[in-house]
């Protein structure tokens, strides 16, 4: 019996092929911060300075780079103001605000398996 959520196809992303859509899923919000980016993001735009206070035990490469791939896949957007000193202010897109839900139970769920 097939389920709503299984793929009667390959699914194409970025020029690669998956059979399941949680594959897409994690090759998007896969990388060590990009989940947790999205999530605190999700509460308000934040500044670059505002995001490296919250990830602590990361460079600011990574970081960036976590940064550069969300917005190159639709969830986040980079807003650059032209002023001196330069002010970047991050935010999620529509596209981004659909993941809500799930980081949200993700949370939910990591919070109670810690308390196990």
């Amino acid at each position: 019996m097939q389920t709503n959520l299984e793929v009667k196809k390959t699914l194409v992303f970025r020029d690669k092929e998956y059979k399941c859509g949680i594959e897409v899923t994690l090759a998007v919000i896969g990388g060590k911060w990009k989940a947790a980016i999205l999530y605190h993001l999700a509460q308000q735009t934040m500044r670059f300075s505002e995001l490296q206070r919250y990830f602590t035990n990361t460079t600011r490469k990574m970081l960036t780079q976590q940064l550069r791939e969300l917005e190159r896949d639709g969830l986040v957007h980079r807003e650059v103001y032209p002023q001196v000193p330069p002010k970047v202010e991050y935010w999620l897109t529509d596209e981004g605000r659909s993941i809500k839900p799930i980081l949200d139970l993700m949370c939910e769920w990591g919070v109670g398996h810690a308390e196990k």
